[in-house]
Protein backbone atom coordinates (compact mmCIF):
# COMPACT_ATOMS: atom_id res chain seq x y z
CA UNK A 1 0.00 0.00 0.00
CA UNK A 2 1.12 3.83 -0.65
CA UNK A 3 2.60 5.02 2.56
CA UNK A 4 0.97 8.65 1.47
CA UNK A 5 -1.78 9.71 3.77
CA UNK A 6 -5.10 10.05 1.62
CA UNK A 7 -6.48 13.30 1.14
CA UNK A 8 -9.22 12.97 -0.98
CA UNK A 9 -12.14 10.32 -1.53
CA UNK A 10 -11.05 8.84 -4.71
CA UNK A 11 -7.36 8.22 -3.37
CA UNK A 12 -9.06 6.85 -0.31
CA UNK A 13 -10.88 4.25 -2.62
CA UNK A 14 -8.67 2.01 -4.36
CA UNK A 15 -6.69 1.27 -1.37
CA UNK A 16 -9.54 0.52 0.77
CA UNK A 17 -10.88 -2.03 -1.79
CA UNK A 18 -7.71 -3.68 -2.75
CA UNK A 19 -5.87 -3.84 0.70
CA UNK A 20 -7.42 -2.28 3.86
CA UNK A 21 -10.77 -3.79 3.34
CA UNK A 22 -9.66 -7.28 2.85
CA UNK A 23 -6.84 -7.27 5.42
CA UNK A 24 -9.70 -6.00 8.31
CA UNK A 25 -11.89 -9.49 7.01
CA UNK A 26 -8.92 -11.88 7.29
CA UNK A 27 -8.28 -10.73 10.99
CA UNK A 28 -12.14 -10.45 11.46
CA UNK A 29 -12.25 -14.20 10.09
CA UNK A 30 -9.35 -15.29 12.32
CA UNK A 31 -11.54 -13.97 15.47
CA UNK A 32 -14.23 -15.63 14.60
CA UNK A 33 -13.06 -18.82 13.84
CA UNK A 34 -11.84 -18.51 17.39
CA UNK A 35 -15.07 -17.51 19.13
CA UNK A 36 -16.59 -20.41 17.90
CA UNK A 37 -14.33 -22.26 19.96
CA UNK A 38 -15.35 -20.93 23.03
CA UNK A 39 -17.29 -22.87 25.39
CA UNK A 40 -19.42 -21.15 27.29
CA UNK A 41 -22.48 -21.07 24.53
CA UNK A 42 -23.43 -16.76 26.32
CA UNK A 43 -20.01 -15.85 25.52
CA UNK A 44 -19.46 -17.77 22.51
CA UNK A 45 -23.00 -16.17 20.94
CA UNK A 46 -22.17 -12.41 22.65
CA UNK A 47 -18.46 -12.69 20.78
CA UNK A 48 -19.57 -14.20 17.71
CA UNK A 49 -22.64 -11.32 17.31
CA UNK A 50 -20.27 -8.54 18.06
CA UNK A 51 -18.32 -9.64 14.91
CA UNK A 52 -21.28 -10.28 12.69
CA UNK A 53 -23.32 -7.05 13.69
CA UNK A 54 -20.56 -4.59 14.13
CA UNK A 55 -18.13 -5.86 11.28
CA UNK A 56 -18.26 -1.85 10.17
CA UNK A 57 -16.54 -0.74 13.54
CA UNK A 58 -13.32 -2.20 12.20
CA UNK A 59 -13.64 -0.87 8.59
CA UNK A 60 -14.22 2.23 9.85
CA UNK A 61 -11.75 2.41 12.21
CA UNK A 62 -9.05 0.37 9.98
CA UNK A 63 -8.84 4.39 8.01
CA UNK A 64 -6.58 4.62 10.63
CA UNK A 65 -4.06 2.05 9.35
CA UNK A 66 -2.83 5.48 6.80
CA UNK A 67 -1.37 6.94 9.28
CA UNK A 68 0.84 4.30 10.38
CA UNK A 69 3.06 4.09 6.79
CA UNK A 70 4.50 0.74 6.25
CA UNK A 71 3.09 -0.56 9.28
CA UNK A 72 -0.53 -0.05 8.18
CA UNK A 73 -0.93 -3.96 8.98
CA UNK A 74 0.14 -3.89 12.09
CA UNK A 75 -2.03 -1.11 12.26
CA UNK A 76 -4.86 -3.23 11.60
CA UNK A 77 -4.35 -5.83 13.15
CA UNK A 78 -4.17 -3.78 16.45
CA UNK A 79 -7.40 -1.75 15.11
CA UNK A 80 -9.85 -4.72 14.66
CA UNK A 81 -8.22 -6.78 18.13
CA UNK A 82 -9.12 -3.29 20.41
CA UNK A 83 -12.45 -3.15 18.72
CA UNK A 84 -13.17 -6.46 19.13
CA UNK A 85 -12.72 -5.98 22.61
CA UNK A 86 -15.03 -2.97 22.62
CA UNK A 87 -18.01 -4.71 20.66
CA UNK A 88 -17.51 -8.05 22.75
CA UNK A 89 -17.50 -6.69 25.72
CA UNK A 90 -20.41 -3.94 25.12
CA UNK A 91 -22.24 -7.02 23.90
CA UNK A 92 -21.55 -8.89 27.20
CA UNK A 93 -22.59 -5.67 29.61
CA UNK A 94 -25.31 -5.00 27.33
CA UNK A 95 -27.23 -8.55 27.84
CA UNK A 96 -25.46 -9.56 31.46
CA UNK A 97 -26.32 -11.63 33.42
CA UNK A 98 -24.88 -9.28 36.29
CA UNK A 99 -25.45 -5.62 37.12
CA UNK A 100 -22.19 -5.26 38.92
CA UNK A 101 -20.33 -2.40 38.36
CA UNK A 102 -17.11 -4.33 39.41
CA UNK A 103 -17.74 -7.12 37.01
CA UNK A 104 -18.00 -4.35 34.32
CA UNK A 105 -14.82 -2.67 35.13
CA UNK A 106 -12.99 -6.05 35.73
CA UNK A 107 -13.90 -6.45 32.22
CA UNK A 108 -12.61 -3.24 30.91
CA UNK A 109 -9.45 -3.75 32.39
CA UNK A 110 -8.53 -5.43 29.42
CA UNK A 111 -8.85 -2.81 27.18
CA UNK A 112 -6.04 -0.84 29.48
CA UNK A 113 -4.17 -3.96 29.33
CA UNK A 114 -4.28 -3.53 25.14
CA UNK A 115 -2.59 -0.53 25.35
CA UNK A 116 0.30 -1.43 28.00
CA UNK A 117 2.60 -4.21 26.64
CA UNK A 118 4.02 -4.76 30.15
CA UNK A 119 1.00 -5.60 31.63
CA UNK A 120 0.07 -9.40 32.64
CA UNK A 121 -2.90 -11.40 32.02
CA UNK A 122 -5.81 -11.63 34.06
CA UNK A 123 -9.31 -13.29 34.43
CA UNK A 124 -11.07 -10.49 33.39
CA UNK A 125 -13.85 -12.66 33.89
CA UNK A 126 -13.71 -13.25 37.76
CA UNK A 127 -16.48 -11.37 38.89
CA UNK A 128 -19.25 -13.59 36.83
CA UNK A 129 -20.75 -16.72 36.38
CA UNK A 130 -19.59 -17.05 32.81
CA UNK A 131 -16.04 -18.12 32.61
CA UNK A 132 -15.23 -20.56 29.81
CA UNK A 133 -13.80 -18.21 26.71
CA UNK A 134 -10.76 -20.82 26.00
CA UNK A 135 -8.65 -18.25 26.14
CA UNK A 136 -10.28 -15.30 23.64
CA UNK A 137 -10.44 -11.77 25.37
CA UNK A 138 -6.84 -12.85 26.56
CA UNK A 139 -5.24 -13.39 23.25
CA UNK A 140 -7.14 -10.69 21.87
CA UNK A 141 -5.40 -8.13 24.33
CA UNK A 142 -1.99 -10.04 23.98
CA UNK A 143 -2.71 -9.59 20.02
CA UNK A 144 -3.03 -5.67 20.75
CA UNK A 145 0.40 -5.62 22.95
CA UNK A 146 2.12 -7.35 20.38
CA UNK A 147 1.80 -4.74 17.62
CA UNK A 148 3.36 -2.03 20.37
CA UNK A 149 5.50 -3.83 22.48
CA UNK A 150 8.77 -2.54 20.00
CA UNK A 151 7.10 1.41 20.26
CA UNK A 152 8.06 3.81 22.24
CA UNK A 153 4.97 4.48 23.72
CA UNK A 154 5.59 7.50 26.43
CA UNK A 155 4.52 10.06 24.37
CA UNK A 156 0.98 8.47 23.96
CA UNK A 157 0.75 6.41 27.10
CA UNK A 158 -1.29 9.38 29.16
CA UNK A 159 -3.31 10.02 26.43
CA UNK A 160 -4.42 6.70 25.76
CA UNK A 161 -4.71 5.97 29.48
CA UNK A 162 -6.97 9.08 29.77
CA UNK A 163 -9.05 7.55 26.79
CA UNK A 164 -9.37 3.95 28.06
CA UNK A 165 -10.25 5.59 31.46
CA UNK A 166 -13.30 7.28 30.01
CA UNK A 167 -14.27 4.68 27.95
CA UNK A 168 -14.71 2.62 30.57
CA UNK A 169 -16.52 4.42 33.20
CA UNK A 170 -18.75 5.10 30.83
CA UNK A 171 -19.45 1.32 30.45
CA UNK A 172 -19.63 1.12 33.62
CA UNK A 173 -21.97 4.04 34.25
CA UNK A 174 -24.46 2.80 31.08
CA UNK A 175 -24.75 -0.81 31.79
CA UNK A 176 -25.62 -1.17 35.66
CA UNK A 177 -29.66 -1.12 36.99
CA UNK A 178 -31.48 1.01 34.67
CA UNK A 179 -32.60 3.01 37.51
CA UNK A 180 -29.23 4.02 38.77
CA UNK A 181 -27.57 4.54 35.05
CA UNK A 182 -28.65 8.07 34.50
CA UNK A 183 -27.94 9.51 38.27
CA UNK A 184 -24.38 7.82 37.86
CA UNK A 185 -23.53 9.49 34.49
CA UNK A 186 -24.35 12.65 35.48
CA UNK A 187 -22.31 12.64 38.46
CA UNK A 188 -19.82 11.65 36.28
CA UNK A 189 -20.57 14.13 34.09
CA UNK A 190 -19.85 16.72 36.69
CA UNK A 191 -16.77 15.40 38.28
CA UNK A 192 -15.29 14.90 34.63
CA UNK A 193 -16.34 17.62 32.32
CA UNK A 194 -15.05 21.20 31.94
CA UNK A 195 -17.08 22.30 28.68
CA UNK A 196 -19.84 24.23 29.18
CA UNK A 197 -21.38 23.80 26.07
CA UNK A 198 -22.21 19.89 26.48
CA UNK A 199 -24.83 18.43 28.08
CA UNK A 200 -24.04 15.06 30.54
CA UNK A 201 -25.43 13.06 27.63
CA UNK A 202 -23.51 14.45 25.02
CA UNK A 203 -20.44 14.24 27.07
CA UNK A 204 -20.95 11.00 27.75
CA UNK A 205 -21.19 9.82 24.20
CA UNK A 206 -17.92 11.49 23.71
CA UNK A 207 -16.72 9.18 25.96
CA UNK A 208 -17.28 6.05 24.27
CA UNK A 209 -15.63 6.18 20.35
CA UNK A 210 -12.40 4.74 19.72
CA UNK A 211 -10.78 6.70 16.97
CA UNK A 212 -8.62 8.49 19.24
CA UNK A 213 -6.58 5.27 20.05
CA UNK A 214 -6.29 4.56 16.68
CA UNK A 215 -5.32 7.50 15.31
CA UNK A 216 -2.35 7.83 18.30
CA UNK A 217 -1.56 4.35 17.85
CA UNK A 218 -1.58 4.58 14.09
CA UNK A 219 0.93 7.36 14.37
CA UNK A 220 2.89 5.90 17.21
CA UNK A 221 3.46 2.66 14.48
CA UNK A 222 4.60 5.31 11.58
CA UNK A 223 6.76 7.08 13.76
CA UNK A 224 5.27 10.31 13.16
CA UNK A 225 4.27 11.12 17.52
CA UNK A 226 5.53 12.74 20.01
CA UNK A 227 3.57 14.08 23.52
CA UNK A 228 2.76 17.99 21.90
CA UNK A 229 1.21 16.04 19.18
CA UNK A 230 -0.36 13.46 20.90
CA UNK A 231 -1.96 16.37 23.33
CA UNK A 232 -3.27 17.85 19.98
CA UNK A 233 -4.77 15.38 18.47
CA UNK A 234 -6.29 14.36 21.87
CA UNK A 235 -7.87 18.20 21.64
CA UNK A 236 -8.65 17.51 17.89
CA UNK A 237 -11.16 14.89 18.86
CA UNK A 238 -11.92 14.77 22.32
CA UNK A 239 -14.91 15.75 22.79
CA UNK A 240 -16.58 16.99 19.33
CA UNK A 241 -15.21 14.49 17.09
CA UNK A 242 -15.99 11.28 19.63
CA UNK A 243 -19.09 12.83 20.13
CA UNK A 244 -20.03 13.45 16.78
CA UNK A 245 -19.21 9.74 15.86
CA UNK A 246 -21.04 8.04 18.86
CA UNK A 247 -24.53 10.12 18.58
CA UNK A 248 -24.61 9.15 14.94
CA UNK A 249 -24.02 6.09 16.01
CA UNK A 250 -27.14 6.11 18.82
CA UNK A 251 -29.05 8.05 15.81
CA UNK A 252 -29.28 5.15 13.82
CA UNK A 253 -29.99 2.63 16.61
CA UNK A 254 -32.79 4.41 18.07
CA UNK A 255 -35.70 2.06 17.01
CA UNK A 256 -33.37 -1.16 18.51
CA UNK A 257 -32.61 0.78 21.41
CA UNK A 258 -36.25 1.86 21.87
CA UNK A 259 -37.16 -1.98 21.80
CA UNK A 260 -34.73 -3.70 23.76
CA UNK A 261 -34.93 -0.84 26.70
CA UNK A 262 -31.17 -0.30 26.02
CA UNK A 263 -29.91 3.41 27.04
CA UNK A 264 -29.54 6.05 24.48
CA UNK A 265 -28.25 9.56 24.49
CA UNK A 266 -30.56 10.59 21.87
CA UNK A 267 -33.23 9.89 23.62
CA UNK A 268 -32.67 12.44 25.94
CA UNK A 269 -32.52 15.79 23.42
CA UNK A 270 -35.99 17.20 24.48
CA UNK A 271 -37.08 17.36 20.62
CA UNK A 272 -35.50 16.35 17.09
CA UNK A 273 -35.24 20.17 16.09
CA UNK A 274 -32.52 20.57 19.28
CA UNK A 275 -30.98 16.95 18.24
CA UNK A 276 -30.70 18.40 14.69
CA UNK A 277 -28.73 21.85 16.39
CA UNK A 278 -26.75 19.99 18.47
CA UNK A 279 -26.02 17.42 15.67
CA UNK A 280 -24.66 20.76 13.23
CA UNK A 281 -22.42 21.76 16.27
CA UNK A 282 -20.63 18.58 16.49
CA UNK A 283 -19.84 19.25 12.77
CA UNK A 284 -18.38 22.34 13.23
CA UNK A 285 -16.60 22.47 16.30
CA UNK A 286 -14.88 19.11 14.89
CA UNK A 287 -14.31 20.38 11.91
CA UNK A 288 -12.71 23.65 13.56
CA UNK A 289 -10.32 21.42 16.01
CA UNK A 290 -8.95 18.77 13.34
CA UNK A 291 -8.34 21.35 11.13
CA UNK A 292 -5.16 22.43 13.58
CA UNK A 293 -3.84 19.28 13.20
CA UNK A 294 -1.08 17.53 10.97
CA UNK A 295 -2.95 15.48 7.91
CA UNK A 296 -5.73 17.90 8.70
CA UNK A 297 -7.46 17.33 5.07
CA UNK A 298 -7.42 13.37 5.96
CA UNK A 299 -8.95 13.60 9.45
CA UNK A 300 -11.83 16.01 7.64
CA UNK A 301 -12.49 13.03 5.25
CA UNK A 302 -13.23 11.03 8.36
CA UNK A 303 -15.21 13.53 9.97
CA UNK A 304 -16.99 13.65 6.21
CA UNK A 305 -16.82 9.83 6.37
CA UNK A 306 -18.43 9.73 9.75
CA UNK A 307 -21.57 11.66 8.58
CA UNK A 308 -21.71 9.95 5.27
CA UNK A 309 -21.68 6.54 6.71
CA UNK A 310 -24.23 6.59 9.34
CA UNK A 311 -26.42 8.67 7.33
CA UNK A 312 -26.65 6.64 4.44
CA UNK A 313 -27.77 3.66 6.90
CA UNK A 314 -30.69 2.13 6.42
CA UNK A 315 -31.78 1.66 9.50
CA UNK A 316 -32.02 5.69 9.44
CA UNK A 317 -35.47 4.99 6.90
CA UNK A 318 -37.41 4.41 10.29
CA UNK A 319 -36.49 7.57 12.20
CA UNK A 320 -38.91 10.45 13.17
CA UNK A 321 -38.37 13.73 10.89
CA UNK A 322 -35.24 11.62 9.06
CA UNK A 323 -35.86 13.49 5.82
CA UNK A 324 -35.13 16.33 7.23
CA UNK A 325 -32.20 15.44 9.59
CA UNK A 326 -30.54 14.04 7.02
CA UNK A 327 -30.91 17.04 4.38
CA UNK A 328 -29.16 19.67 7.50
CA UNK A 329 -26.50 17.30 8.56
CA UNK A 330 -25.31 16.91 4.72
CA UNK A 331 -25.63 20.23 4.36
CA UNK A 332 -23.69 21.13 6.98
CA UNK A 333 -21.03 18.47 6.30
CA UNK A 334 -20.68 19.83 2.39
CA UNK A 335 -20.06 18.34 0.05
CA UNK A 336 -17.46 15.43 0.43
CA UNK A 337 -20.31 13.98 3.04
CA UNK A 338 -22.30 14.07 0.38
CA UNK A 339 -20.36 12.13 -2.03
CA UNK A 340 -19.96 9.61 0.48
CA UNK A 341 -23.61 9.45 1.65
CA UNK A 342 -24.19 8.80 -2.39
CA UNK A 343 -21.87 6.13 -2.63
CA UNK A 344 -22.68 4.55 0.47
CA UNK A 345 -26.30 4.60 -0.27
CA UNK A 346 -25.41 3.02 -3.49
CA UNK A 347 -23.57 0.05 -2.15
CA UNK A 348 -26.32 -0.62 0.09
CA UNK A 349 -28.74 -0.73 -2.94
CA UNK A 350 -26.14 -2.96 -5.17
CA UNK A 351 -25.85 -5.45 -1.72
Amino acid sequence: MRTTVPTSTISLLKPLKTEIFPEVDKELARWKEKAQKIPDQDLRNQALASIEAKRFHCQGGSLYAFLAGDKWKEAITFIVAYQTISDYLDNLCDRSTSLDPADFRLLHESLRAATHPEHQGKNYYALREEQQDNGYLSELVQTCQSQLAMLELSPVQPTLDRLVSLYTDLQVHKHVAIAERVPRLKRWYEEENTNSELTWYEFAASAGSTLTVFCLVSYALGGKVDKWEANMISQGYFPYMQGLHILLDYYIDQKEDLEENDLNFCFYYPSEAKMQQQFSMFIRRAADQIDQLSDSAFHQMIRNGLVGLYLADPKVKHLPSQRKMVKSLLKESGKTAQLFYSLIRMYYRLK
